[in-house]
């Protein structure tokens, strides 16, 4: 079960980045964490734009209710996710990791 954290602006949503993988897609759950990886190379902030790109596709949010609040060089990343609830947000997460 991924480990979401309630804070007063929004949910937290760790995340295992995997950039520079051979598709793109939500693989699951990894300690705790979302399991993503992206085909885009870690480069100059690119892999993750990528990565707030995929999570607000594939979980349906705006791109303005996502930040990446720790973890911008590491694969240990940690998204804030704002206008959701942690059980909203745990049932998107759901949906499409049973759609995959």
């Amino acid at each position: 079960m991924i480990s979401l954290e309630t804070r007063s602006d929004g949910v937290v949503l760790p995340v295992h980045a995997q950039p520079g993988a051979r598709v793109t897609a939500i693989r699951g759950e990894q300690d705790g964490a979302l399991k993503v990886s992206i085909t885009q190379v870690a480069e100059k902030g690119k892999a993750n734009k990528a990565f707030l790109e995929l999570l607000a596709k594939r979980l349906q949010l705006r791109k303005s209710q996502i930040e990446l609040i720790s973890g911008e060089t590491s694969h240990h990343k940690r998204f804030l996710i704002r206008g959701l609830t942690a059980e909203d947000l745990q049932q998107r997460i759901v949906s499409v990791l049973n759609s995959n």
